[in-house]
């Protein structure tokens, strides 16, 4: 039953991230917003490491596409990055006999 319920919660995550992310507003977020509003932009640095940068994939010319493939991507990875962590601690916990 507790799996039933996890892959259901992955379910909706994945159309969350695939479907209804393609109705995100395309203005910048808050903190972009400010930081273009106060002149520090320009100042930013880009991260060490970027898996899907500005939620696009190279090579696929589908923009709309693109997003929608990074958002399940996202997911995916957000998503076997912590059950992998989850098992790890409930091993971890769990007592040998």
């Amino acid at each position: 039953m507790h799996n039933r319920k996890l892959l259901m919660l992955l379910a909706v995550c994945l159309g969350i991230a695939g479907f209804l992310s393609l109705y995100a507003s395309s203005f910048p977020d808050g903190l972009e917003y400010v930081a273009e509003e106060k002149g520090f932009l320009e100042r930013a640095t880009e991260p060490l490491l970027s898996i899907i940068p500005d939620y696009s994939f190279a090579g696929i010319a589908n923009e709309t596409l693109a997003a929608s493939l990074a958002g399940v991507v996202g997911v995916g990875l957000a998503f076997g990055s912590m059950f992998l962590f989850g098992k790890i601690l409930v091993n971890r916990s769990t007592p040998t006999e």
